[in-house]
């Protein structure tokens, strides 16, 4: 099924959508109100709307807190709610101020294709009751700007509704989509996009497009193939990562800790092994443990974060495999690993997105063991890290754990990557993200200062 919004289909849903509110005053929107020229109502917040579809990982969750954090850190320029289908939101430390909606949680069986997380609900249930929260969401709050991470037409379709609602009814919202600079192999993406009538959804329904990457690193416009005005709307911010040395403002946080008992280090060269949410992490944590165990023993100290969405039958497995030893940790997961990953001596991890930019962040020696189904997405970034310099990588064969056994002692013994190679990457998306919202202000509600 096509689930992506054409020019006249976007245009015949708003249509259909905008009828039960026609006759209502410019204040909810007329028919016929010239796009983006808003009334000013002056010395307000600039309303800010999230959406995170969360249908695997914790990626875009955390890169939506960061960028909320930074928004909600300008000086009460900003209020921002933040829609999210994350199954972990209500143990997740969040930055203070930050309004949360909650949709019910999905789980990502293939592409394009879902179930409900809950059992007793199905999917077309499920996905109905999402898009009912997020057309009221948008009716409700009216925003200022609609900031979509990832997926243009929202998990399934979901946002097709809300998107032409607010083209018809909200002319003043804009709408902008956030991208991770590398979604997989670009003839791959092309293809997907084209299938799906990816670039006429962005030509109809979007504004603008932030890049939460570097045009040095991988230039989206032209390997994605956009072409035209949204091509012209392209904004690179850099990498969207929680700064490593900003002050704490999540709601009840309290010291910031590393996740490994210093005492049980003792002294010893720590790795740190992470795999994100740990959904698919079980393959590099197993060969961890059996690197270990063809290493000498006392050689480094071992904190592997299984992360909240491993399978418990997979961290049981891993229990097993560590046999009790003293120099493995294995963690549940951690809401912050920056404070662990500014202490660890290496970092072990898999190749996406916001663990490779908190290692860069935090200019780790580490190694990246990408996936590589079903998306060259991590192979593809991995690949370019390493070409500059600032990471070692390991394509996953027949015998990972004996590569990562010949590779750990190698990486600990290396000097740390130069400088220089660091400085080829920006990352300081998240405060980017805000300056470019913050100078829609004056454009959008007067001049809040």
């Amino acid at each position: 099924m096509n689930h992506s919004l054409a020019a006249a289909s976007l245009m015949r849903d708003a249509m259909s959508i905008s009828a039960p509110f026609e006759g209502r005053d410019s204040s909810t929107g007329v028919a016929g109100v010239v796009r983006n020229a808003p009334v000013r109502v002056p010395h307000r917040k600039i309303k800010i709307l999230l959406y995170s579809h969360d249908t695997f990982g914790l990626g875009h969750l955390r890169r939506n807190l960061a960028i909320a954090d930074r928004l909600l850190a300008h000086g009460g320029r900003f209020s921002v709610r933040l829609l999210t289908g994350s199954p972990v939101i209500s143990d997740w430390s969040l930055p203070r101020g930050l309004q949360v909606q909650a949709l019910p949680p999905v789980v990502k069986t293939g592409v394009e294709h879902y179930r409900s997380r809950d059992p007793r609900s199905s999917f077309a249930m499920t996905k109905g009751y999402r898009e009912a929260l997020i057309l009221k969401a948008v009716w409700r709050h009216r925003p200022d700007v609609f900031l979509v991470d990832h997926a243009p037409a929202g998990m399934n379709g979901e946002l097709l509704a809300a998107l032409a609602l607010i083209r018809r009814e909200l002319p003043a919202t804009r709408t902008i989509l956030g991208l991770r600079d590398i979604l997989d192999a670009p003839d791959t993406v092309k293809a997907l996009w084209q299938e799906q009538e990816i670039p006429e959804l962005l030509d109809q329904a979007y504004d603008e497009i932030f890049v939460y990457g570097s045009k040095a690193l991988f230039d989206v416009a032209a390997g994605y193939g956009l072409r035209g005005r949204i091509a012209e709307h392209v904004q690179y911010c850099g990498h969207v990562v929680a700064a490593p040395d900003a002050p704490c403002r999540l709601a009840g946080a309290g010291p910031q800790a590393i996740c490994w008992t210093a005492a049980k280090a003792a002294g010893r060269p720590v790795a740190l092994v992470t795999a994100g949410g740990g959904g698919d992490g079980f393959f590099l944590m197993n060969a961890y443990i059996g690197a270990l165990n063809r290493m000498p023993a006392g050689a480094l100290h071992s904190a592997i974060v299984t992360g909240p969405l491993m399978p418990q039958a997979q961290k049981a497995a891993l229990v097993l495999a560590a046999g009790g030893r003293a120099d493995i940790e294995l963690v549940d997961h951690t809401t912050d690993l920056i404070p662990s990953l500014r202490a660890a001596d290496l970092v072990v991890a898999m190749a996406g997105y916001n663990t490779s930019a908190e290692i860069i962040a935090t200019r780790k020696r580490a190694i990246l063991v990408p996936r590589a189904a079903p998306r060259a997405e991590q192979l593809m970034r991995a690949s370019l890290l390493a070409g500059l310099g600032v990471v070692q990588t390991i394509v996953p064969g027949p015998d990972l754990a004996d590569d990562l056994a010949h590779l750990l002692p190698r990486v600990l013994a290396a000097p740390p990557p130069q400088a220089a190679s660091w400085a080829a990457l920006d990352l300081n998306g998240a405060e980017r993200v805000a300056t470019h919202l913050g100078a829609m202000i004056p454009a959008l509600i007067g001049d809040a200062s």
